[in-house]
Order: structure tokens, then C-alpha cells, then sequence
């Protein structure tokens, strides 16, 4: 008789950590990355901008999405992210941004972009998280800790308007050569 699936994780022979889960229900999902209509586009966007030379995109797999690639910091460069595109958020009765995510164990940043300018440029707000190497994981961020940048440069401000979220992204810039991956299985807020 072949075991299911809760027998393996009572006798310990799956860990939880391995199977799919769902935000709480009192958390509002953004995107779940089931290829539903209403799922943002994601795109990348590399230090390839300023003349770096790192690489790294988004994948959608079966239900979650991959973010990998290869960092270098050649050029003066040193960032691979991926960001939304086509969809606005209004998370103006949120207090936290909570992933699910399965890292390698590096750091990387969740970043929110509203119509807000600094000289001209966007601002992104964002906050750093650190990933548990081959574990998932959930990273609860406050967004009161989205601290407002311009090209990495720190600002003073403008605050974050929660309520105009124009892009939600993900960013390494760790000043690590090498290989990265982040899956992600879930984006929701509470």
C-alpha cells in the first residue's frame, strides 16, 4: 500500500517545509503565480542598464516563480532584479508584505515602486530579507521598514504611498559574484 502524503510528514519522512502552502486567511494574496488572468507580468531589469554584467531573469514554474542567475560585479556593476509589470496594488491597509520563499541562502531585497521622484528618477522602497539555503521559508516585512531609494542611494524620503503601488520587485545586489536562485511561492499582505 503505497503511504500519503500525511503519513509520510507525521513520520517525518517529508518535511513540512516541502509541501505548497496557502497565505493565512487573514492575508490578502497579490499573486499566488497560478498563470491566473489577473497575475502580473514579471520582467527583469540587471545591472546590463548602467554597463554591468550580471544576469538573471524571472521563470514561472508550477505555481511559484524562479529568480536566478549570475552576479557579477564587473563594470561597477553588481544587481539582478525582476519587478511587475501591468498591474497597480493598493495596500493602503496593510501593515506587513509576507513571501514564501525558497532561497540559496543570500540576501535579497523586496522593493515597492509608486509614482514618487527624486530629480527626476523613481523612488523604490524597499527592505532586505535573508534566505534559509534550499528551505522555504516566509519573510514578513513591515512596511513601515521600506526605506526610500534612488538607484541605491538612500533618501530621507518622500514617504511610501501604500495606496499606489505601481511595481512590486526583487533585487540581489549582495556584492557577491556568483550564482543565485529565489523561488517564490506566494506575495500576499496582512
Amino acid at each position: 500500500m503505497k503511504p500519503t502524503l500525511a503519513t509520510l510528514v507525521l513520520l517525518g519522512m517529508l518535511p513540512l517545509s516541502a509541501i505548497a502552502s496557502s497565505p493565512e486567511p487573514a492575508m490578502r494574496t497579490l499573486m499566488n503565480f497560478d498563470s491566473r488572468p489577473q497575475e502580473p507580468r514579471w520582467v527583469a531589469v540587471n545591472d546590463g542598464v548602467m554597463g554591468g554584467r550580471s544576469s538573471g531573469g524571472p521563470v514561472m514554474a508550477e505555481n511559484h516563480m524562479d529568480f536566478s542567475g549570475d552576479l557579477s560585479l564587473a563594470n561597477n556593476g553588481g544587481f539582478s532584479s525582476v519587478r511587475t509589470v501591468g498591474r497597480d496594488f493598493d495596500l493602503g491597509d496593510a501593515t506587513e508584505v509576507v513571501l514564501r520563499v525558497r532561497g540559496d541562502g543570500r540576501s535579497y531585497q523586496l522593493r515597492l515602486a509608486t509614482d514618487a521622484r527624486y530629480r527626476g528618477m523613481s523612488v523604490s522602497y524597499g527592505a532586505e530579507f535573508k534566505t534559509t539555503a534550499g528551505e522555504w521559508i516566509e519573510v514578513r516585512l513591515p512596511i513601515s521598514s521600506l526605506q526610500p531609494t534612488v538607484r541605491g542611494y538612500a533618501l530621507q524620503g518622500p514617504p511610501l504611498d501604500a495606496t499606489n503601488v505601481r511595481e512590486i520587485g526583487l533585487l540581489i545586489g549582495d556584492k557577491r559574484e556568483g550564482a543565485f536562485a529565489l523561488s517564490v511561492d506566494w506575495i500576499a499582505v496582512q
